[in-house]
């Protein structure tokens, strides 16, 4: 009866051992699929279509009466830092020089990509970019007056006082360009955006009116001798999150 005692003891002992040793098991084996879960969340970063307005052109229209513009801007991210990028609009601007008075109105367009080189932090989506447009400008101007230069013998050229005022319009102007943009964009709220960026320009070809050249160009702004010029942005987009990866 002794020996049964002793038996059934010993099978007790084994089985709490064994018992014991299956709930650490256990235990630990939960515990490292808790953290192999942690781990594995990855935060996905929202990809799709920004659309938005350049707010400084109504702005520039309040204090500048020779000017009125308006231009819609928007991107499409393709990759974790590549962005192709839009902007086009409609703008008017008077131009008076020294010898001429003139308007040019008409549409543009301007394609290209944004590269972002800013590293976010955890949930943010702010953007510090370079970028490349190719600009197409679509339209007419109006030589409102000029004043000619004369030649004699005596004088040689000069402009006399006479001003001639023609309000002669030539249609079917275009204009070809090339940009390098560097700008921020800021996340202000949840999926809403504003942006500043600049622009540098290089006119690559222009059909100017006969025995007239043009000054302005719509989406590329005033055209200097050099065939440069400079462009300034400041819009508010709002982006439409079609996916996450």
């Amino acid at each position: 009866m002794q020996h049964i005692s002793k038996y059934f003891i010993s099978i007790g002992l084994l089985f709490f051992v064994f018992q014991t040793n299956s709930q650490e098991e256990v235990k630990d084996s939960i515990a490292k699929n808790s953290i192999q879960r942690v781990d594995s969340i990855i935060y996905k970063e929202p990809y799709g279509l920004r659309i938005g307005v350049d707010i400084s052109k109504p702005i520039l229209h309040q204090f500048n009466n020779k000017y009125n513009g308006l231009e819609f801007v928007t991107d499409y991210r393709i990759s974790k830092r590549l962005y192709v990028a839009a902007e086009f609009g409609f703008e008017e601007e008077k131009s008076n020089e020294d010898f001429t008075n003139s308007t040019a109105s008409g549409n543009y367009a301007r394609i290209g990509v944004n590269y972002n080189q800013f590293n976010n932090w955890l949930d943010m989506n702010n953007e510090l970019f370079i970028g490349f447009r190719y600009g197409y400008a679509r339209f007419k101007q109006t030589l409102h007056s000029y004043t000619p230069n004369v030649t004699d013998a005596q004088n040689g050229i000069y402009f006399p006082i006479e001003e001639v005022f023609i309000d002669e319009t030539t249609e079917g102007l275009n204009a070809h360009w090339l940009e390098l943009v560097i700008g921020v964009k800021v996340e202000v709220y949840h999926n809403l955006f504003l942006s500043l960026s600049g622009a540098y320009k290089i006119i690559v070809n222009t059909k100017d009116p006969e025995g007239f050249t043009s000054l302005f160009s719509p989406g590329f702004n005033r055209i200097f001798e050099s065939n440069t010029g400079f462009g300034f942005n400041y819009s508010i987009s709002y982006l439409i999150p079609l996916k996450k990866k």
